[in-house]
């Protein structure tokens, strides 16, 4: 049996906030090849000084992420939602190999196609 198809655009509010589950739950599962399903092969997504072209570049750089980011746990909230867009805060803890723990918070907004 599959898996059932993501949330498509355009949003309401139970299909943003079953959209945003499902990037929590794939995230979550420290796996960078089912995390980058969420993104067509054209994503450009940008990482603080980084832009990345394409899923295979996002699990590439998820891959070597989350060899440095041990126990990886991400949390998002829906903040906001229209057509094809969604904006999130974001919560992420990791630890190092030393045991120093981190925490960061941030916002996203994603741009969605009818075939995300």
């Amino acid at each position: 049996m599959s898996e059932p198809r993501p949330s498509l655009p355009p949003f309401d509010q139970e299909s943003a906030w079953a959209k945003v589950q499902a990037a929590d739950d794939a995230w979550n599962t420290r796996d960078p090849h089912r995390a980058a399903l969420a993104y067509t092969h054209e994503t450009v997504w940008r990482n603080r000084d980084q832009f990345l072209h394409g899923r295979t570049a996002i699990t590439e750089f998820l891959i070597a992420e989350w060899e440095r980011e041990l126990d990886y746990v991400l949390r998002e909230s829906l903040r906001a939602y229209q057509d094809n867009r969604i904006s999130v805060r974001f919560q992420y803890e990791w630890h190092d190999q030393e045991g120093q723990s981190f925490r960061s918070y941030g916002n996203e907004q994603w741009e969605l196609s009818a075939y995300t």
